[in-house]
C-alpha cells in the first residue's frame, strides 16, 4: 500500500538527524532489599568530538551504541566503538567515551544496582569490563526502547517490567555476540544500514522506494533484507515508526488530529486515521481520550 505524504521539505545538504536523547531515573539504588533493581535507563546522542566520562559508580552499567562511531577507554586499553558494540562496567571500572567528530555516536545504557547485578552480567558473559559486538542491532534496539518506555512510564510496576527487559536484554546480548574480530555479513550489515536510516528519516520518508533509493538499493532488495532479518516488512516498520511518533504526540490535548498527521508526513487526515487503526486498533481520538482516563 503506498504512503500519502507530504512532500519532502529538507534539502540534501541538512546532516542526518540525531534522535533525542531520553533517560529515565528509577531510584533502584534505594532499595536494598532486592536482588537485582534498575536504577536508570536512557538512549543518549554524544555530538561531534564529545568526551563522557563515568567514574566509580556505585552500580552495574550496560551500554550499547546503536549508531556512529568513537573511542572506550577502559581499563588502560582505548576500544574502538562501531554500531553493534556493546560494553559493561561496574565498581571500580572507570572509562571514558569519545565521539569521532565524523558520525556522531548514539548509545543506549541501562544502570544496575543489587547482588544479582554482577552475577547475571557474569553468567551471560557480560561481566564488568567486557567490550563485544553484536550480530542484530535491531532485537537490541527494540528491548532498550521498551525498557525506556516502562521506565519512563513510572508506574507501581515500571521496576519489574524493567527488571525482567533487562535480564532479557543479558541474556538476548550473550545469544548475539559475535567471536571476537568477526563482523556481520555485508547483507546483515546492509540491513542494517537502511533500518537505523529509516529509524533516523522516518518522518520525511514518503515511500518505500524513497527510503530505498537514499539508502542507495533497489526497493525488491530492500524487502528481502527486512525478510531476512526482520520480523515485520519495511513499509511496517515505517508505519510503525510513524504512528508511534503520532501516538506521542497526540498526548498533547491541544494538538489537533490533523497537526498530528502532518506531523508524520499525511496530507490526508482520514488516510492518517485508518493507518493509525490499523495498527493500534483505535481511532486517533479515541485512542486520546484512553490514554487520558
Amino acid at each position: 500500500m503506498p504512503l500519502t505524504l507530504e512532500p519532502e521539505k529538507t534539502s540534501d545538504s541538512v546532516p542526518r538527524r540525531v534522535r533525542k536523547s531520553h533517560r529515565f531515573s528509577l531510584g533502584g539504588a534505594t532499595l536494598p532489599d532486592v536482588p537485582l533493581a534498575v536504577v536508570g535507563g536512557g538512549r543518549e546522542s554524544c555530538p561531534s568530538g564529545h568526551a563522557t566520562r563515568r567514574g566509580d559508580a556505585p552500580h552495574y552499567s550496560l551500554e550499547f551504541v546503536s549508531h556512529g562511531r568513537g573511542w572506550l577507554t577502559s581499563g588502560g586499553k582505548r576500544h574502538r566503538l562501531d554500531a553493534g558494540t556493546v560494553f559493561s562496567s561496574g565498581p571500580g571500572f572507570s572509562h571514558s567515551i569519545t565521539t569521532d567528530p565524523r558520525d556522531v555516536l548514539e548509545r543506549y545504557f541501562v544502570d544496575l544496582t543489587g547482588p544479582r547485578a554482577p552475577r547475571i552480567l557474569g553468567e551471560c558473559g557480560l561481566a564488568p569490563g567486557t567490550v563485544a559486538q553484536v550480530s542484530s542491532l535491531n532485537e537490541v534496539e527494540d528491548i532498550f526502547e521498551n525498557l525506556i518506555r516502562d521506565g519512563s512510564r513510572r508506574t507501581g510496576a515500571s521496576n519489574m517490567l524493567c527488571v525482567a527487559l533487562s535480564e532479557y536484554l543479558m541474556i538476548k546480548l550473550a545469544d548475539l555476540v559475535m567471536p571476537p574480530g568477526e563482523r556481520p555479513s555485508p547483507a546483515a550489515a546492509t540491513f542494517q544500514r537502511c533500518r537505523r536510516y529509516i529509524a533516523t528519516h522516518f518522518r520525511r520518508l514518503r515511500s518505500l522506494e524513497q527510503a530505498a533509493d537514499e539508502c542507495g538499493i533497489d526497493q525488491a532488495y530492500l524487502c528481502r533484507l527486512f525478510r531476512r532479518f526482520d520480523r515485520e516488512g519495511p513499509y511496517r516498520y515505517l508505519l510503525r515508526l510513524k504512528m508511534s511518533y503520532a501516538a506521542e504526540q497526540l498526548r498533547d490535548p491541544k494538538l489537533l488530529v490533523k497537526e498530528a498527521a502532518v506531523a508524520v508526513g499525511f496530507q490526508d487526515p482520514f488516510h492518517f486515521s485508518h493507518a493509525f487503526k490499523n495498527l493500534f486498533g483505535t481511532a486517533p481520538d479515541v485512542y486520546r481520550r484512553l490514554r487520558a482516563q
